[in-house]
């Protein structure tokens, strides 16, 4: 399985001789079970890639890497069901092969100096690390939903105190014990809370917890505030009884209602603050400058964006005005057809945030790009002493 800091190993690589070859494959519903049309699609694939490289002159590493396409086509036979994701580069011996959920958009295949992470970030985005804890006073079971697939990761009991046969004089004892077992609920919930904050600094970006209603009372108020910062809500469930299945049905269902709200909360945030010249930015000139400033919390990027740009291959400089020489450094800048890709590896190397928006007009009137930033360099005190 795929995880964060492999993503951001991806986003870290480069080929200066052009030969980090990114393929991506999405299994289809074949009309026979050889899966033929699948392996045609990706010898397809292969020659195209093949002939642009001997074209370019880049042909050797490259060529056993599409070969190596090629003979794995051959086994695929629909990957029970999954996407599958591979980077390579013979030259730098370098070979990742990752199996994905069945969300890509098609297979495709791209060979350049730099991997094609597009299609990789939207998945993530989509499909975060989310820990869910179904809980009562007795029990919790913690269950991790990363990337399609939900496992039951730990339990915890709490032996509750038992009740004597009697209540004792005039009830005391009976009010007493309830006290006991209140207590200790109380401190469970406590303990549970710890857990899901020690479980946050671990990298798991949502929370949920399921619950009866009336435990929901409880439990909430000890929750820690890193862990508020990333909770999605929670849900009604029968911790003890509830299966794999009736958990990520509920906690999916929660999350994408919330990933709804929230994309279109962020990007009105984004437009708005960029209008009162506060913590937002729009358009990829203003962009581009907020992520070399360092001012970018959460990147905003429709799902059809693509715009050319300049990027100086010598220090990483990005120009949506397309010179020829870096404005940064003077050395001689390389034409992109499309900046998203370079946008993104940006973002996944320094962990910004990344939304991928699908149709939204809102963000498609700004240009298709923004962001909500957590500061403003040309607004810092000793920046404006400077200027």
């Amino acid at each position: 399985m795929i995880t964060r800091e492999n993503i951001r190993e991806l986003a870290s690589f480069e080929s200066p001789e052009g030969s980090a070859l990114s393929f991506y494959y999405q299994p289809s519903t074949p009309k026979d079970k050889s899966h033929r049309e699948e392996l045609i699609l990706v010898k397809d694939l292969v020659r195209s890639a093949l002939r642009e490289s001997e074209k370019n002159g880049k042909n050797g590493s490259t060529r056993e890497d599409l070969q190596k396409i090629l003979d794995m086509a051959e086994r695929l036979h629909g990957n029970s069901g999954r996407a599958k994701a591979v980077f390579a580069s013979s030259k730098e011996n370098f070979w990742r092969e990752y199996d994905l959920p069945a969300r890509l958009a098609g297979s495709r295949l791209f060979v350049n100096r730099r991997f094609h992470l597009r299609p990789l970030t939207a998945i993530a985005d989509v499909l975060p690390r989310l820990l869910i804890v179904a809980a009562d006073k007795t029990k919790a079971r913690f269950f991790e939903l990363w990337m399609d697939e939900i496992t039951e990761r730990e339990k915890l009991t709490n032996e509750m105190p038992r009740r004597g046969r009697s209540d004792g004089f005039a009830g005391y004892d009976a009010g007493h014990a309830e006290r006991h077992v209140e207590n200790e609920a109380l401190h469970w919930f406590k303990r549970l809370a710890e857990r899901m904050r020690e479980l946050q600094e671990s990298g798991y970006e949502r929370f949920l917890v399921g619950c009866r209603d009336e435990n929901w009372r409880e439990i909430e108020p000890q929750l820690h505030p890193y862990v508020r910062q990333r909770f999605v809500g929670h849900f009604a469930i029968e911790p003890a009884t509830a299966t794999l299945a009736q958990v990520r049905e509920s906690a999916e269902a929660m999350y994408n209602e919330f990933r709804s709200q929230r994309r279109t909360r962020l990007v009105r945030e984004a437009i708005g603050e960029a209008h009162r010249n506060g913590r937002g930015a729009t358009g990829l000139r203003r962009v581009l400058k907020a992520l070399e400033t360092g001012e970018v919390q959460t990147l905003l990027l429709a799902r059809d964006f693509a715009n050319p740009a300049a990027q100086c291959p010598h220090c990483g400089h990005l120009d949506c005005h397309m010179p020829e020489s870096c404005a940064v450094c003077g050395k001689k800048t390389e034409h992109l057809d499309d900046v998203a890709d370079a946008v993104l590896r940006v973002a996944v190397r320094t962990g910004i945030e990344i939304i991928h928006i699908p149709d939204n007009p809102e963000l498609a009137a700004v240009g298709g790009i923004g962001a909500v930033l957590r500061f403003r360099a040309d607004q810092n005190t000793e920046g404006k002493k400077a200027g």
